[in-house]
């Protein structure tokens, strides 16, 4: 046994791996090793379970010869990672009526027609597939429960209850195998990230009864809190019981430790309890991870039947990985690879507590993570009115528009009907850590009568409180417990140790100072993407702007932008100041003029009564103004190009604000960047148009700075035609967001409504909005990256888009060379963790 690979006795030497016969074979030989009092146990790898699931059986009568005559067995389920689960443990296996003869003697008789009733039943149920309400009418203990038991069996099978230990440990063995195997255990696994060919490894392990005379009991112990990871003896124990007992909510369960709430192990036996402590611990430093110990007393004796990694929370796993860290035990870049980057983004905000009730009304996606309750508005003054009173709200809208953006910051969270991951709502929540579902196609919205309908018809109308769960993607009715945000002293640790791995930029997208301060809070690495057109939608400014849009001169235009430029230059000192020298890199104004007017009729019967107009020109000239396909319209450096004193005004607040930031702090060099860029020449009449703006204020100002110039490549040919573009430039920035859209033909708001449907079906891996399609529009990101290098060698490459904060598509622009990549203010911390995690890789292969 000891020298055969699949059917193996656990010793220190046998051929066990963690690939071969599972995590928890491999876990007790490591224990064995460590001279901890492990009870014998023979385990089987992936490739003997394969066989038995066939119907090939190993030398069971060999496998049973390992143990003591009469020793009862316990058969558990071995997988790779624990994590993929398996079949559930069967115990006392090898109970017949010799045996409980013995144990009568040893026991007493009740406590022996006990365990022959438990195993009669569990194997019933687990091995041989019965119906459990077959046991109904099992009303008597001892001797009648057991005689109840086996006729319900016999009449079932019509067949006596197999007797002989070999022939019941070959039909567990069989029964675990093609458990396995099954259609529904294969679609849990992978839903748990295990492979559909994952295999399983059984171990066969002699019982520690728990039963006894003496002191005698079974339970789980760990070092830590699962919630908080803090250091804290947890678990249960339960005399007279056996496996997990204790953790069944057996009111007769005790504590470990001493507790107030009620009498403890430490106290009943506390020989035993230091004994499962220093064991605990030595597992602790030599198998390098918090574990959970399975254990039981026999007699006073204490047995180490099983241990498996601490179950934890996300804030539990950061604070287990940095303190085991901190303890020398791991190296600080082991600490870094144990954490998922997902997990920190459950860490930077609030979520539904996983132990809540969730009455889910509707579902859409997950477009920002997070979790809030309020009462439900539809409208973005509706927002700021409940924000006025104190009281929490969920903004509810078909879209939202960047008029919206005030609402946005007012409310707790956002629904919307419409949109996708890369929908305006989705990236606004993203930036400012707003909880937001977008595309709830199942929910019907009413805005004329402020209801929201659900599929089965059930009315919510304005002020009912819901809860949007952001992470989940799914919109319940009522307020659930919630879990708090937990940026400890172990979170900050961890994004000081990432830094020293990261080998790319991490830049944040931010379009306000409070934007900015998160950013700096998380330790980006400059600003990426500064997205001027948010400014404009202060109400104090949004008359101003719809005043520039009706003038009707060059010269009328530049009048109105005169009010608009101290406002934009205030904006930019603010971003500078907090920035603190870093850099900003500030993308002109991008949107069609027409976002700015109002669609309804009571909004223009307003504007036409601020800009002193009759209605039908107000009206006429909106109507002038709308476009076909507006996002392919006229925007960007288009507008740039056919209206030159919008980004005159900008240009000069960048290189005003530059000198007055520089003269109170640290040295400022402003990156300015030109949208929706496609050909050589829009470069170059704003290049020119730019550097006139420098010169007139280094002039006026009496002032020298430097500034930078370049393009966010977000149409395909801007990528194909880079060669010609990068002259021009001193960086190329890639906006993802709008080069996918281009790229596939899709529109990203509206991608959301079937999206899912061309994932299930294969058409698309993932998302092209959420997760990079690095053969499609990497190709493209490639092509420029190349192509602008050739001409420049020097210039810098970065993405901005939503990809940004994404780990696949930052090892990506690793890869590529890239510079930098710069994503939503919370998604700093998630980039940087997967950037060192990468670089970690790299430097183990």
């Amino acid at each position: 046994m000891q020298n055969n690979p699949h059917t193996t006795l656990v010793t220190a030497e046998a051929p066990i791996a963690a690939d071969t016969h599972g995590g928890r074979a491999k876990c007790l030989q490591r224990l064995v090793r460590l001279d901890l009092p492990v009870p014998r146990t023979v385990a089987l790898s992936f490739d003997a379970v394969q066989r038995i699931a066939k119907g090939e059986l190993p030398d069971i009568t060999a496998i049973v010869s390992q143990f003591p005559e009469g020793a009862l067995l316990c058969v558990r389920p071995s997988s790779e990672d624990p994590d993929w689960g398996g079949p559930g443990a069967v115990l006392n296996v090898g109970m017949n009526d010799k045996r409980l003869e013995a144990l009568s003697d040893r026991l007493g008789k009740d406590a022996a027609y006990a365990v022959n009733t438990r195993f009669v039943q569990s194997y019933s149920v687990d091995v041989a597939r019965l119906d459990p309400d077959m046991f109904d009418d099992v009303e008597g203990e001892g001797c009648q429960g057991l005689t109840d038991s086996l006729r319900a069996y016999e009449a079932e099978m019509e067949e006596p209850f197999p007797t002989d230990p070999a022939e019941q440990l070959a039909a567990v063995l069989k029964s675990m195998a093609r458990a396995w195997d099954g259609t529904s255990a294969r679609l849990l696994r992978q839903a748990k990230g295990a492979p559909a060919d994952a295999g399983l490894g059984l171990v066969v392990q002699e019982m520690a009864l728990g039963l006894g005379h003496g002191q005698c009991g079974s339970g789980v112990l760990q070092l830590v809190n699962s919630d908080t990871g803090l250091p804290q003896i947890t678990g249960r124990y339960l005399s007279q019981s056996q496996g997990r007992d204790a953790l069944e909510g057996d009111a007769a369960a005790l504590y470990l430790g001493r507790d107030p709430r009620g009498p403890s192990l430490e106290e009943l036996a506390p020989e035993a309890f230091e004994a499962l402590k220093t064991h605990a611990a030595l597992m602790r430093v030599k198998l390098r991870e918090e574990m959970q110990v399975e254990f039981a007393i026999e007699n006073g004796e204490l047995y180490i039947l099983d241990g498996v990694r601490v179950a934890r929370s996300s804030q539990a796993a950061v604070r287990i990985a940095v303190q085991l860290a901190e303890d020398k035990i791991i190296s600080r870049a082991e600490a870094l690879m144990r954490v998922q980057p997902r997990t920190l983004s459950e860490l930077l905000h609030r979520q539904v507590d996983p132990g809540a009730e969730r009455n889910v009304i509707g579902r859409g996606i997950a477009a920002s993570p997070g979790a809030a309750t309020g009462q439900i508005v539809f409208t973005a003054a509706d927002a700021q009115a409940s924000a006025s009173r104190g009281d929490p709200c969920i903004l509810v809208r078909r879209e939202t528009s960047p008029e919206d953006i005030r609402g946005m910051h007012a409310a707790h969270a956002v629904l919307t009907e419409r949109g996708g991951i890369t929908s305006h709502a989705a990236v606004i929540g993203r930036g400012i850590g707003l909880p937001c579902v977008v595309g709830a196609s199942n929910l019907r919205f009413i805005s004329s009568k402020k209801q929201l309908v659900t599929k089965d018809g059930k009315v919510f109308n304005a002020g009912d409180v819901i809860t949007v769960d952001g992470t989940r993607g799914e919109v319940l009715a009522g307020a659930p417990k919630m879990r708090e945000a937990a940026l400890d002293e172990s979170f900050q640790k961890l994004m000081e140790w990432s830094t020293e791995f990261c080998d790319i930029g991490i830049r944040a997208n931010a379009d306000t100072p409070a934007d900015a301060q998160t950013a700096r809070n998380f330790n980006a690495q400059g600003i990426g993407l500064c997205r001027t057109e948010h400014m404009f939608f202060e109400p104090g400014r949004l008359t101003v702007m719809r005043e520039m849009i009706f003038a009707e001169t060059s010269e009328d235009r530049r009048a109105v932008l005169e009010r608009l430029l101290p406002m934009q230059k205030a904006d930019f000192k603010q971003l500078f100041d907090i920035m603190k020298g870093q850099p900003v890199c500030i993308r002109l104004f991008d949107p069609p003029l027409h976002e700015f007017l109002p669609t309804d009729r009571a909004g223009q019967r307003v504007l036409a009564d601020a800009l002193d107009l009759p209605l039908s020109d107000v009206t006429r000239r909106i109507d002038a103004m709308s476009e076909y396909n507006p996002m392919l319209g006229l925007r960007g450096v288009r507008l740039g190009v056919t209206v030159p004193e919008i980004y005159e005004m900008q240009a000069r607040a960048i290189f005003e604000a530059t000198v007055e930031a520089t003269e109170t702090g640290a040295a400022v060099v402003p990156e300015i960047m030109i949208p929706l860029v496609s050909a050589k020449r829009e470069v170059e009449l704003v290049k020119s148009s730019i550097d006139a703006v420098a010169a007139t204020v280094r002039t006026e100002m009496d002032a020298s700075f430097d500034y930078k110039l370049g393009v966010m490549v977000e149409t395909p040919r801007a990528a194909l035609r880079a060669a010609e573009i990068a002259p021009n430039c001193a960086f190329l920035s890639f906006g993802t967001n709008d080069l996918t859209q281009m790229a596939y033909g899709l529109s990203r708001d509206d991608a959301g409504r079937f999206m899912s449907d061309y994932v299930q079906q294969g058409v698309f891996p993932e998302d092209p909005f959420h997760v990079l399609d690095t053969d499609g529009v990497g190709e493209l990101l490639k092509l420029g990256a190349e192509r602008g290098r050739s001409a420049q060698e020097g210039i810098t490459l970065s993405i901005c888009g939503e990809h940004g904060g994404n780990p696949e598509s930052i090892s990506f622009c690793r890869d590529a060379g890239f510079d930098y990549v710069s994503c939503s203010p919370f998604r700093v911390p998630v980039a940087r963790l997967a950037a060192a995690q990468l670089a970690i890789a790299d430097n183990i292969e």
